[in-house]
């Protein structure tokens, strides 16, 4: 198993980590910050950077493998899902952000496994996965150390470092919304042909 390979299998590990870390009930606060969601952050930026890390090496080093393409995506959504559950939980995120993303990753999954089917091959991420994936790590991680939930910027009288910090999670995440939405369009387009039998 190559380097590329191994890292996206640590991404994959972290998750189980980040899950168990809030079931400590650490009170300690960081300039209002829980403790607990500071840990968790940089677990997941940690995480995040295996994500770009990962392509990388396969790339430069020409380890691309079908392994690779299979399973970085799964550890990609892995993480952002359960992520996005724990700050629906902690109500920072709105449910409907982590429902359009599951929607979309069931109908792209299926159609990957389809398409693996009948064609022989694994198809990789398309640009607007990647805006998805980018745009969804830096809404999130940043979400996480945000004392005021997503939109806050247009119902709280925010100033200062809680007005940008919200304004960029809010931005983020939304761009991260349509980005997935386009994505999930843009393989529905490309399966006309799967889509006739």
């Amino acid at each position: 198993m190559n380097l590329a390979n191994k890292l996206t299998i640590f991404r994959i590990i972290l998750v189980p980590i980040i899950m168990i870390i809030p079931l400590f009930n650490i009170q300690t606060q960081v300039y209002g910050i829980p403790l607990t969601y500071l840990i968790v952050d940089v677990i997941f930026i940690l995480a995040s950077i295996t994500d770009k890390l990962d392509g990388y090496i396969a790339r430069s080093r020409n380890q691309i493998t079908t392994f690779g393409k299979f399973l970085d995506p799964i550890a990609d959504k892995i993480l952002v899902i359960v992520a996005m559950l724990m700050l629906v939980g902690e109500n920072k995120i709105p449910y409907w952000i982590p429902s359009i993303v599951v929607i979309r990753e069931f109908i792209v999954s299926g159609y990957r496994l389809v398409a693996v089917e009948k064609q022989g091959n694994v198809i990789a991420a398309s640009i607007w996965g990647k805006i998805k994936t980018s745009t969804q790590m830096v809404g999130l991680a940043l979400a996480f150390v945000d004392k005021s939930p997503f939109g806050a910027i247009f119902t709280q009288k925010l100033t200062g470092v809680d007005f940008g910090l919200n304004l960029i999670v809010t931005v983020m995440l939304i761009l991260s919304v349509i980005a997935t939405i386009i994505s999930g369009l843009d393989y529905l387009k490309g399966s006309k042909e799967l889509l006739k039998e």
